[in-house]
């Protein structure tokens, strides 16, 4: 068995593409996946199954999802290597007095380049700051989140990719429900 982490873009966010927990987790089972665990209502689940391929765990649960709910919902599938990753590369987290309700990680559908960063042009977006990391995208935002363009849209539009962003509190989180299997 193999335990992917899926990363459901949108949903249950100021009323769009509302979905229960309760019920995600029945479609799951109803599609083949066991041991099935959310994080928030915010589309953060666990799941176990035999197919090892990321992608066509990622494809089966978007395609699912839209039979089931009707919703189209951006799906990335992680690993728990990719969260590990994170608390090892993120050099943010190095900096003296980080504040780690800035951070955050988007998630990307392929593996970047150190050099994609030129493609985000990062630096029209100052003092916000970013670094690529294979499918994970660094992000210390100056001011916050709600107040920046150095968004998923924009990531995704710049780079040709599905991306996901999680704070840093729910990246934390979300290796402590890993490493609780």
């Amino acid at each position: 068995m193999t335990t992917h982490l899926a990363l459901l873009r949108g949903i249950n966010v100021s009323g769009h593409n509302m979905m229960k927990m309760e019920a995600l987790k029945t479609m799951l089972k109803n599609i083949g996946f066991q041991n099935i665990r959310t994080y928030l209502q915010s589309g953060n689940v666990l799941v176990d199954t035999d197919e090892e391929s990321a992608s066509k765990v990622g494809f089966m649960i978007k395609q699912e999802i839209f039979k089931t709910f009707g919703h189209e919902v951006p799906t990335v599938v992680i690993t728990k290597r990719d969260l590990e990753l994170c608390f090892k590369n993120n050099h943010f987290l190095k900096e003296k007095e980080v504040d780690t309700k800035k951070l955050y990680v988007a998630f990307v559908s392929v593996a970047l380049k150190n050099e994609n960063i030129n493609d985000l042009k990062i630096s029209q977006f100052k003092p916000d700051e970013a670094s690529i990391d294979g499918n994970r995208i660094f992000i210390k935002y100056a001011v916050g989140a709600g107040k920046t363009r150095f968004d998923q849209k924009y990531i995704e539009k710049k780079l040709n990719v599905t991306a996901t962003i999680r704070n840093w509190n729910t990246v934390t989180n979300l290796l402590q429900l890993y490493n609780e299997e």
